[in-house]
Order: structure tokens, then C-alpha cells, then sequence
């Protein structure tokens, strides 16, 4: 399985670079604007807000957003940019104003609130349908679904691609979130983002960058890792402002047997993005449901959740864990309402700092008395079992390496966990690729699979 997923790879970076082409070059001396920046986007508020084009060399550009004046002339390299003020958010459609000789371009229904981009791979691209679809009457709420297809990536040009610099545009256009425009949007995105209009009450601006099957390496900004969808649907965006980010993806790289690494290279992702950006954005995420697929093999599912957990180490960063949502096992979870209200809470509890439970229990410690285990756990304030049985998947780790199935109980926020006859040295909590466990705290959120012994994780405390 690992050698068919490794050809596949190989033939989509191959069939990647085969179909490359020359970037679509704007027309000499004619006024342009980024499809980014379209009627009905939202700009990002409380941040100066860079508008950016092209135009004849030399030629003065005009720019007015409401009674903001800004001007400057377009460089040798026929590309201009400036600056407009920070804005406070505003429900209130505004309209921007481009010109340059007998050159006019007028924007219309701009919104000024709060940005978010979703990335990663299939079951963030997976999209909205059904009810919620006609569901979706979200007037404050646009939509910007970046094309990643095949012939949409084969636009990044060679010569960007070797000099690892990114396109200047993307494939995409901005809508108003409506039962007319939602359908096929990032499902998770979308309740995401619903979600936080609805508490907030803002506009939000949702920006869709995704791509079904992709690993981790290619969204990071290091070029020794082909980092074509980095370069192709990300760094274009880097200059217009957004308020953060939700990730989904790493299925792929449990395929490929390289969860050792993920950690490391979710950091670059982050710390990548963030550098690009000039700020530090949350980076909100989901942690990887159980699942029976036959791509992965035992023990690869864990090495991902520890990389992940591991990652609430890093500042600003969160994780959904979802493995109550996990339904029947396969790779891609149907529940995305629940997923993205998952990612919400984060966001709502660290960005906006609403009053909301935002994590189920995530490990903390561990006491060894005799021959019992005394776990200790952040975000356990009503500690209990999901389904009013006894708690399930621990394992105790013995002297001798064996995993020995486990009782546990609540103890105010401590889970006791003991076996008889068995002197503890460790403990494990839902670790196998299929587990389901059932504690939860008294948000009724999932505990975080994890194993206490050279525990690195984070607490999102």
C-alpha cells in the first residue's frame, strides 16, 4: 500500500511539472486587480489594508475606499501597491475605487470584519450539500473558494516554481454566502465560519485553499520540499490581511509511514505561514478521527496524534479532537457541522474571548501510588463518561513493556486506573487507529488519545 501511494505521489508531481505553464501574464499597460480583490470580499479589519495590481509603468494609480484617498505609480515591473488604513469592522457595504488615466475599476458590497483561510487536504475540501445548502443564507458571510485543480496549479509558472516564489493571483472569485453560492464550499469551512458570525456578529470573510489527497510538505514554505501548493494557493495572500487559519489535514502522511516527522514539519507549516504573514495568527486544527482505512497501518494513526498534540505547544494554536465524530470509521468523517463547531469553540474562547468550553480533558500528569495510576488532565472541570458506562480504552504499561487492559474511574478531575496484580510504569488512553473512547468533560468534549510515558504534548492551556 505504502509503494502504491508513493507512485501515485510521484506521478502527481510528475504529471504536476509536465503540465506546467508560462503564469498568464496581466496585459501590458491595462489597469488589473488580483481576483482576490473582487466585489463583495471582505477585508480584514483593525489591519492596514494592501490593495495591489497592475498597470502601465509609470502610470498614477488612484485609490479610494469610502472618503480614503491613497495614490502611488506603478513600478518597472508593471505591479503597484499600497496601503489604505486599518478599519474598524462595519456591516455596511462600502465601495473601492481604482483609476489610472481613463482607467477605471469600481468594486462594490465590501465588507470590513474578520478573515479566516481553511487549508489542507480532502476532508477540508469536502463540500457543502443537502439541507445545509438551502440553509445557507448568510448575507454576512462571503465566500472565496480557491481552485486547486489540476489545471488551475499548472499555472504556476517554472520559473516562479525554481526560484521558489509565489504566483501573483489565484483561481477564484468572491460570493455572497447564499443557498445560490454555498454548494460544494468547505463544509468545514463553512460551519466554521457560520458559527462565528452567529456569536460574533460580523462579517466574515471565509477563504477555501484545500487539496484532496495532499500531504503536509507541499503547503510548507521550504522549497526542498516541493512546496508547489504553498507557492501556487497560499503565498499569493500573504499580504492581505486575515484573522487566522484552520488546518485538516494528515491522513496522507499516516499513509506514508512518516508521522516521526509530522511534528516538525507542522511547525515549519505554521511558523512558515506565520512569517510570511508578519504576524502570529491562530492556527486552529483538527486532530485525525479514528479510522479502519486499509492505508493505515497499526501504530501509524498515533504517531500523527502525538505530533499533534505535541503541537499545542506552539503560541496561538488549537485542536479539535473529534473522536466521538468519527461515525463509521472512514477516513472521512461525515459530521462536518460538528467538526467546524469543534474548530469554533477554539476561536470563539481564544480569539474573541468568549466565556465557552473549548477542549475536552487533554493528559497533564501522571502519579504512580502502589498499583494504581492517578492522571491528572487540563480542561477537566465534570469529568464522566459519554454514555453513563464504564470508561474505556486505557491500558496500563507494565515493567516489562506489556500493555495490559485497564480499569478506570473518576476521581473528582483524576481518572484512577489500575489492574490487579499490576504494577503500573505508564498508561495509554485510546491509542489504536479505531479507538472510540468515552471520556469526556462536562461540555460533553473528548478526551485527547494519548500515552503518558515521555510525554510531550501540549495543553492548549
Amino acid at each position: 500500500m505504502k509503494k502504491q501511494f508513493a507512485i501515485l505521489a510521484a506521478t502527481l508531481v510528475l504529471g504536476f511539472l509536465a503540465e506546467v505553464a508560462a503564469q498568464d501574464a496581466p496585459e501590458k499597460g491595462v489597469l488589473r486587480l488580483p481576483n482576490f480583490l473582487a466585489s463583495h470580499m471582505v477585508l480584514q479589519r483593525n489591519k492596514p489594508i494592501v490593495i495591489q495590481g497592475w498597470g502601465k509603468v509609470g502610470a498614477k494609480i488612484k485609490v479610494s475606499l469610502g472618503n480614503e484617498n491613497v495614490a502611488t505609480s506603478v513600478e518597472k515591473t508593471g505591479r503597484w501597491e499600497l496601503s489604505l488604513k486599518a478599519r474598524k469592522a462595519n456591516t455596511k457595504p462600502v465601495d473601492l475605487k481604482v483609476e489610472s488615466g481613463t482607467q477605471t475599476i469600481t468594486l462594490t458590497d465590501i465588507l470590513i470584519g474578520d478573515v479566516w483561510l481553511g487549508s489542507g487536504q480532502s476532508n477540508m475540501q469536502a463540500g457543502l450539500g443537502g439541507d445545509d445548502v438551502k440553509a445557507a443564507k448568510h448575507p454576512q458571510i462571503r465566500l472565496f473558494n480557491v481552485s486547486t485543480s489540476r489545471d488551475s496549479l499548472a499555472k504556476l509558472s517554472l520559473k516562479a516554481r525554481k526560484a521558489n516564489a509565489p504566483t501573483e493571483d489565484l483561481d477564484g472569485t468572491w460570493k455572497v454566502c447564499s443557498p445560490e453560492t454555498a454548494g460544494g464550499f468547505s463544509a468545514v469551512l463553512f460551519h466554521f465560519g457560520a458559527r462565528l458570525q452567529k456569536e460574533v456578529s460580523i462579517p466574515i470573510g471565509l477563504i477555501n485553499s484545500s487539496r484532496g489527497a495532499s500531504a503536509i510538505e507541499p503547503w510548507t514554505t521550504y522549497p526542498n520540499r516541493s512546496n508547489h501548493l504553498y507557492l501556487a494557493v497560499i503565498a499569493p495572500l500573504r499580504k492581505q490581511g486575515i484573522a487566522g487559519c484552520i488546518w485538516f489535514q494528515g491522513e496522507t502522511n499516516v499513509m506514508f509511514k512518516n508521522g516521526l516527522t509530522y511534528f516538525g514539519k507542522m511547525k515549519d507549516l505554521i511558523e512558515g505561514w506565520r512569517g510570511n504573514w508578519g504576524q502570529d495568527m491562530p492556527f486552529y486544527y483538527v486532530h485525525l478521527t479514528p479510522c479502519t482505512a486499509e492505508g493505515y497501518a497499526p501504530g501509524e494513526l498515533p504517531k500523527v496524534w502525538e505530533a499533534q498534540t505535541k503541537a499545542l505547544t506552539l503560541p496561538h494554536t488549537g485542536m479539535a479532537v473529534i473522536t466521538d465524530l468519527a461515525g463509521d470509521l472512514g477516513m472521512h468523517p461525515r459530521d462536518k457541522h460538528g467538526i467546524g463547531n469543534r474548530l469554533a469553540r477554539w476561536a470563539l474562547a481564544k480569539t474573541y474571548d468568549k466565556d465557552i468550553a473549548f477542549s475536552g480533558p487533554l493528559f497533564k500528569g501522571i502519579e504512580i501510588r502502589g498499583n494504581k495510576a492517578r492522571l491528572s488532565f487540563a480542561h477537566a472541570k465534570g469529568l464522566k463518561s459519554s454514555d453513563g458506562k464504564a470508561l474505556t480504552e486505557f491500558k496500563i504499561v507494565t515493567v516489562e513493556g506489556k500493555l495490559v487492559p485497564a480499569q478506570a474511574k473518576i476521581d473528582g478531575d483524576i481518572v484512577v486506573v489500575s489492574s490487579k496484580d499490576v504494577i503500573p510504569v505508564a498508561v495509554q488512553f485510546g491509542w489504536h487507529k479505531t479507538a472510540q473512547p468515552n471520556l469526556v468533560n462536562g461540555a460533553g468534549l473528548p478526551a485527547a488519545p494519548f500515552h503518558s510515558d515521555n510525554w510531550q504534548g501540549g495543553t492548549g492551556e
